[in-house]
């Protein structure tokens, strides 16, 4: 319960107020918008976010069992029942030994994609190409390997459609941000500051299937709050634990809802493209340690519009954007988080 403190107790940093922040996936995101605040507060100049995790385990079921917790576990048979009702695959299995239950979760939401907007396995497997070529350019990321569309396909099935390399991989990881007030960045003479446009964090809740998502409702203020618009994203880092990319650019408003496949295929989310879409590597690539997630996609974009991502940097990016969701309440995720940064 006390993890900060003690993962910070001999670095000279305790006597200071100190959270422990837990959110499921978007933990780390929660951590950086509460920092955030305090400066937005005018009570602090300067606050430290840090997000971490140790998923590996000698018994991969321990961890798949942990991360299945994170969703009403007293209405988990409701929610089985209300993600399958109506596909022809069997009823969500929960996962806990070769997989974790949020698996199924995303298969049967990848099938329901794939109705609406013709996108097929080759489609998802098209993503996680892109995603390794973007981890091959990463020193950082978990898989420095590129793939084919092949062998994505052939690896082995999770949960239909879904394959392993279609699937964000068990990981542990740390990362951290410094926020400061306008004022103290010039103090300490900053010399390329980015700008927090917005930070903002809505909580899931029980929608009809023609309600907004989460996604949408944060994504619509923190444009407003940020006073751009989709159109003004050169960069983005999405949540794509599994094949979620497409599903985030749409809502996210990048693209037209339906049109995610066309979109990747265009080529507007790879370099050169309008909108570079997770050139860390993703979850699929960098890989997704829970805690340190929200935080580790922030660096990325910051290191971005800063100029210092080397062979996989984005030309001219001004303005970037992060999207981390968390946990699952019925049809929605329980928390979804959008930060929006500009140089």
């Amino acid at each position: 319960m006390i993890r900060g403190q003690v993962a910070l107790r001999n670095t000279g940093i305790l006597g200071v107020p100190l959270f422990n922040v837990e959110n499921a996936c978007a933990s780390a995101s929660s951590a950086f918008h509460l920092a955030w605040m305090a400066i937005q507060s005018g009570l602090y100049e300067v606050t430290l976010a840090v997000g971490a995790e140790k998923m590996t385990h000698p018994d991969k079921s321990v961890t798949f069992r942990a991360i299945g917790t994170a969703v009403d576990l007293d209405q988990i048979r409701e929610l089985k029942a209300r993600m399958s009702a109506g596909d022809k695959k069997p009823e969500i299995e929960g996962g806990g030994e070769k997989k974790s239950f949020f698996m199924d979760i995303y298969a049967a939401s990848t099938r329901e994609y794939m109705k609406v907007s013709g996108a097929t396995a080759e489609t998802f497997a098209d993503v996680a190409v892109k995603s390794h070529a973007f981890g091959a350019l990463n020193p950082k990321a978990q898989f420095n390997d590129r793939v084919t569309r092949e062998q994505v396909l052939a690896s082995r099935e999770v949960s239909a459609p879904l394959t392993v390399m279609m699937c964000s991989p068990i990981g542990d990881g740390s990362a951290a941000a410094v926020l400061m007030s306008e004022k103290y960045a010039r103090r300490m003479g900053i010399a390329t500051p980015v700008e927090v446009r917005s930070s903002v964090i809505f909580s899931g809740r029980d929608r009809a299937a023609d309600e907004p998502t989460a996604l949408e409702r944060v994504a619509k203020r923190a444009y407003e709050v940020a006073g751009v618009g989709p159109s003004d994203i050169d960069v983005l880092e999405v949540h794509d634990a599994a094949p979620a990319e497409l599903i985030s650019v749409e809502e996210l408003g990048i693209c037209a809802r339906g049109e995610g496949p066309k979109f990747l295929a265009s080529g507007a989310m790879n370099l050169g493209g309008a909108h570079v879409v997770n050139p860390s590597g993703g979850l699929l690539s960098k890989g997704h340690p829970i805690g340190a997630t929200g935080i580790a996609q922030i660096v990325e974009i910051v290191d971005q519009l800063r100029g210092r991502c080397g062979a996989r940097q984005v030309n001219g990016a001004r303005v970037g954007l992060t999207e981390n969701g968390g946990g699952f309440l019925g049809r929605d995720a329980a928390a979804m988080s959008v930060h929006i940064f500009s140089r």
